[in-house]
């Protein structure tokens, strides 16, 4: 099974540092992954959602350290990468955009940079874009 496309939604909090949803094999979406930067640096959190006694439980996750290790690798450079460019772009450019890594289409341009976008602009933002199409 192959990661065919990440898609980083940078956002300008302490802990949470990004959305991020993935495609495998064109066909199988896996969204609100979480970048989160933790004591010993930065680690993806699976889609999870609260129980009725309070715990989070994951709702799709890795079934070994293998996998869990590839899907993270994955992420995290592309997460690495869209922070470069997001630096290296000049105010109001490609920076402000979703990151899409995806060899095909170039990603879009919002308006509010990722720094300026409040945790619950960062939300809609993603949920809007939960199901874009893929090829």
């Amino acid at each position: 099974m192959e990661i065919t496309e990440v898609k980083i939604f940078p956002v300008g909090e302490d802990k949470l540092r990004a959305f991020v949803s993935i495609v495998f094999d064109h066909s199988f979406m896996v969204n609100d992954i979480k970048v989160i930067r933790g004591r010993d640096g930065l680690f993806i959190s699976m889609p999870s959602r609260r129980k009725k006694n309070g715990d989070f439980k994951d709702v799709a996750h890795p079934l070994n350290n293998e996998t869990r290790s590839r899907l993270e690798a994955r992420i995290l450079a592309e997460y690495e990468r869209a922070v470069a460019e997001r630096s290296a772009a000049p105010a109001g450019g490609l920076a402000a955009a979703p990151v899409i890594a995806k060899s095909d289409s170039p990603p879009p341009v919002e308006e509010t940079p990722p720094e300026e976008r409040s945790l619950e602009e960062v939300e809609e933002l993603h949920l809007r874009d939960s199901f874009w199409s893929v090829p």
